[in-house]
């Protein structure tokens, strides 16, 4: 499953638009690696995202194409939620 997708279908990023956004701009990694909008999402994958002070590491649990909001959260595990101060 693309990437953008994934992350609006998960609502990690609530609109795909914003995600390919995310991903374009080089904040997001896979495994570790830089990772583009189109990279593929896999079971056990990791993503590591950055948002403005934040950096969230999750593990991909399942990809769906679609899900209820309930249901959302059961596609990952967070692994970690770092604060990052801009000034440092």
């Amino acid at each position: 499953m693309r990437l953008d997708k994934y992350l609006k279908v998960s609502r990690i990023i609530k609109r795909r638009t914003v995600a390919k956004e995310v991903a374009d701009k080089g904040r997001i990694k896979l495994n570790g690696i830089l990772a583009k909008s189109s990279s593929d999402v896999k079971f056990n994958d990791v993503l590591t995202i950055t948002f403005g002070n934040k950096v969230l590491e999750v593990r991909v649990i399942e990809t769906k194409d679609s899900t209820k909001k309930e249901d959302a959260e059961k596609m990952y595990e967070i692994l970690s939620e770092t604060r990052v101060n801009a000034g440092e």
